[in-house]
């Protein structure tokens, strides 16, 4: 039987560029720091042609089972490290207790955007340089749904487990499905989140050939911080980051009857196809998903606070973001702020993380700020620039939106 109750959020955990541990990261992004920096993450020479990243902290020192020596011998992929990392801090902010009889109630719907391609690459240049074939762990680190497998085996977790592939609107994807879970009485505990770790060299270079990524005018260098900027006259592209999220959503019946508490619930949620390009957005679908989320939470435009955006710094893709939040809420657009500019584009990481962040603003009530931003007069918003600040918000709307068209957005509601 679906539940008429909105499912609540019990606990999350996020590890970005601005580091691993997520309450120091929230209050760098308050601060206006970047996390982008110069690429590191395999060696590159004059001719490679991006430069930055947004990179994360090593954790393997962290202890935990699945940062063992033995284990990451295996699993060398650190989309499973880091999303194991997550769901593990998750699960303890949250008081969720897995116990045997639990277990078969739990759903699993971490996934990632683009898994372990990495132990692919790392296979083939063996057979290429050394003549050997692949390690027997090498297929298990690529396939993306053993994420959520290797989730289900480290928490014990035996309800539903899919792993829902959205680009770029993975991460809240995850959510709307673990959400639906529970709306439908399959399960009263979902683990929800994405991961990705997409600096290996032909993505990042696949990018660049794709006029997506960050690419400075001719003769000009920036500063990597000053890279990501997203609504800004100035943007020229998205700086593609590494990170994680792990959400825990349960039924406020299960809280209750636990004992949890909680202060932030997902009021409601619309998904969309624009079935127009294959990266291109579309005004229409995008526009429709924002109002499909208001309605399913029973909400006007007036009601929303803020809106944490997609707002990747692409020109295309951040105008008509702002064209359909202007038809959405004509006048009377609420303050929009856009996490990319802190973080770069965490890839299917990106939308829980910066869910995470509306979780996080909607508790202490402020908003974080959009760094690097130079007014473009095509854009008049409201984008928090440069400057934190202080917001009382019950509802906040949350974009993003994914290559082949898919959409995702939903309301968050702060629980008083």
């Amino acid at each position: 039987m679906k539940s008429a109750s909105n499912p609540v959020i019990l606990g999350y955990d996020a590890v970005t560029a601005l580091g691993s541990d997520m309450e120091a990261g929230w209050q760098q992004a308050l601060a206006g720091k970047s996390g982008i920096a110069p690429l590191t993450r395999f060696p590159i020479d004059d001719d490679f042609p991006v430069r930055i990243a947004g990179q994360t902290p090593n954790i393997d020192d962290l202890d935990y089972p699945f940062l063992t020596a033995r284990h990451l011998a295996s699993w060398t992929s650190p989309v499973f490290r880091y999303s194991m990392l997550t769901v593990a801090r998750a699960l303890e902010r949250s008081g969720v207790e897995i116990t045997k009889e639990l277990a078969p109630r739990v759903a699993v719907t971490y996934s990632s955007a683009i898994g372990g391609l990495d132990a692919v690459l790392s296979s083939d240049r063996r057979m290429q340089t050394e003549n050997k074939l692949p390690l027997p762990y090498a297929n298990p680190n690529s396939c993306i749904n053993m994420v959520g497998g290797k989730i289900a085996i480290q928490t014990g977790a035996q309800g539903p487990i899919v792993a829902p592939i959205t680009a770029c609107a993975t991460g809240l994807t995850s959510m709307i499905m673990g959400a639906m879970f529970l709306a439908q009485g399959r399960a009263d505990v979902a683990i929800c989140g994405a991961v990705d770790f997409a600096l290996v060299e032909p993505i990042v270079a696949g990018f660049h050939t794709m006029n997506a990524v960050y690419n400075p005018k001719e003769g000009l260098e920036e500063a990597p911080q000053l890279a990501s900027r997203p609504f800004s006259k100035n943007r020229r592209g998205f700086v593609i980051s590494e990170g994680a999220g792990a959400v825990i959503l349960a039924t406020p019946e299960f809280a209750r009857s636990h004992g949890l508490s909680y202060d932030t619930e997902l009021a409601g949620w619309g998904m969309t196809s624009d079935a127009h390009h294959f990266v291109a957005p579309y005004f229409e679908t995008i526009k429709r998903c924002m109002v499909d989320a208001m309605v399913d939470a029973n909400v006007t435009p007036a009601d929303i606070a803020a809106v944490n955006a997609h707002a990747a710094s692409t020109k295309v893709g951040d105008k008509v973001e702002f064209d359909a939040l202007q038809v959405v809420f004509g006048s009377k657009l609420p303050p929009v702020s856009a996490n990319k500019s802190l973080i770069g584009h965490a890839m299917g990481a990106s939308s829980v993380i910066e869910s995470i962040f509306s979780f996080q603003g909607m508790r202490d009530g402020i908003l974080a700020p959009t760094i690097n931003y130079q007014p473009d007069p095509e854009i008049e918003i409201d984008c928090v620039a440069n400057t934190k600040r202080k917001l009382d918000q019950e509802y906040v709307l949350k974009n993003s939106f994914g290559f082949g068209g898919c959409n995702s957005c939903a309301v968050f509601k702060k629980v008083h």
